[in-house]
């Protein structure tokens, strides 16, 4: 994986940022909300790790029906605790349930370090796009919190972020392939897809990327470049 790419000096990129976990902090709230709820369920036979299985079970398959958003995620953890007791969900127990979803939604936005600095010197001279996924309404609510909407020609909330959806993105905005880079810190919805549908791409990791987001970073394709960054500040470095 490359890490210190010259890029041509003076000329004009379109970069596409990912949101969660890449301009701000995201995950971290889902996984305390995650362990409230694994307590409160305390299950006599399975173990935290087993229940957390579970859930990961659930939700994939509440996302592919329902598509993401805090409602998906309000529904995957009732489903899971139906499914794990048995019995019925009392409407006191669907109401502490729902509250953990919501310790999420109350959370101000924290941007991540070097973000909006970034940005702001980024947006001088290039061409800066959002391209995240998951509800609109709630991911447009997010950037509006977070203060950002003003570094960004163009926001675009997608239902997945697959090759499909790259490349039509690509062709509906008339991008330059050669020119083009999608930053962010998830292999399966950042980088991945957008390789194989022939940008270039940035990965930021981070320490706490959903787990459902978790794969081996694919190596790019001929005439494409991957770029490994520690801090998001280090874009400044290369364009």
């Amino acid at each position: 994986m490359e890490s210190n790419s010259q890029l041509s000096l003076g000329t004009r990129h379109t970069l596409l940022f990912d949101a969660d976990d890449t301009l701000w902090e995201n995950n971290i709230y889902f996984e305390r909300a995650i362990a409230s709820f694994i307590t409160y369920l305390d299950h006599r036979v399975h173990t935290t790790e087993e229940v957390r299985e579970h859930l990961n079970r659930v939700e994939r398959a509440t996302i592919k029906q329902h598509g993401y958003g805090m409602k998906s995620f309000r529904r995957s953890l009732v489903t899971c605790f139906e499914q794990l007791t048995a019995e019925p969900v009392t409407l006191e127990q669907h109401r502490r349930i729902v509250s953990f979803a919501e310790s999420i939604a109350e959370q101000e936005i924290e941007l991540l370090p070097g973000v909006a600095e970034t940005l702001q010197e980024l947006a001088k001279r290039h061409d800066l796009h959002m391209v995240t996924k998951g509800d609109l309404a709630e991911q447009n609510d997010k950037l509006d919190r977070s203060g950002l909407r003003d570094c960004f020609t163009q926001v675009e909330v997608l239902a997945e972020k697959s090759e499909a959806a790259y490349r039509a993105l690509a062709e509906q905005h008339r991008f330059n392939p050669d020119t083009t880079w999608m930053i962010g810190n998830s292999p399966r919805s950042d980088i991945n897809p957008s390789l194989a549908a022939g940008l270039n791409a940035i990965f930021i990791p981070h320490d706490f990327t959903w787990v459902l987001e978790h794969e081996i970073v694919d190596a790019p394709p001929a005439g494409r470049t991957l770029l490994e960054l520690g801090r998001f500040s280090d874009l400044l470095l290369h364009f």
